[in-house]
């Protein structure tokens, strides 16, 4: 009898044992899926090119955009703008991107955090002193990050969107232009989506253009509406659309 009550422990704790080795295969992958999101959005897009008594000057994505700021009179010991109760006078962005030699996402990225820098109004207000100064780099970070993803997503599509029935990509002012063709689908259409520089927080305003089958406005909402917003949501929008409408016929 009381071997078969240790041989019943024994397979109670082989079964706990293996349980645990699961758990902690779950914990790693979920750990290695973190870091993986960290190294991901990095948001400190900025660098240091000039820091004096005078100003700071510091430059964001490939220093195509520019951060002017000066400071007030210095106060009595204070080194080099030091002390975070240092007035600052003006915040100034300037665009030093070469609209004409940079290619249409680049362009795109740049009008998107120029759009978010310009609805911020007065950056002063927001930035008195020396002591807020960390913070509007951070929340200028945040919206270069994630423009820069959305340009490189674009430049993904513009190379390999063929392999999605993506004929062409083209982008005007704000607005991304995807022209999807399949044969096997029998389908043409147009798909004009709404940029802003809040992307991937937020759903995407659309139009659609048919051109050829029965892929319409009903058909690619109900698509887009399974669509989650965040990393990639542009890559992710083509995708479902080449797999649940244009891979069967219709």
């Amino acid at each position: 009898m009381w071997l078969v009550c240790l041989c019943r422990e024994l397979s109670d704790l082989e079964t706990q044992n293996e349980q645990m080795l699961a758990q902690m295969n779950q914990l790693k992958e979920k750990e290695k899926s973190c870091q993986e999101l960290l190294e991901r959005y990095n948001f400190t897009e900025w660098e240091i090119t000039e820091w004096s008594e005078q100003q700071a000057v510091f430059n964001f994505l490939y220093d195509s955009v520019e951060l002017t700021v000066v400071f007030g009179p210095p106060i009595d010991g204070d080194v080099f703008s030091e002390d975070p109760s240092r007035q600052i006078v003006s915040l100034n962005f300037e665009s030093l991107l070469d609209e004409e030699k940079a290619p249409p996402s680049s362009r795109l990225v740049q009008r998107l955090i120029f759009q978010f820098i310009e609805s911020q109004g007065c950056w002063q207000e927001k930035c008195p002193t020396l002591y807020y100064l960390p913070q509007v780099l951070h929340d200028v970070s945040l919206v270069v990050s994630r423009c820069k993803i959305l340009g490189e997503e674009i430049e993904f599509l513009e190379r390999w969107g063929g392999k999605f029935n993506l004929l062409k990509t083209d982008i005007n002012d704000t607005k991304v232009k995807l022209l999807f063709s399949a044969s096997t689908a029998f389908a043409k259409f147009e798909l004009t989506l709404s940029l802003s520089a809040n992307y991937p927080s937020a759903s995407l305003p659309f139009t659609i253009q048919k051109q050829i089958g029965n892929i319409g406005e009903e058909e690619i909402s109900a698509v887009l509406s399974n669509v989650p917003v965040g990393y990639h949501y542009l890559r992710r929008i083509v995708s479902l659309i080449h797999q649940n409408l244009l891979q069967i016929p219709r």
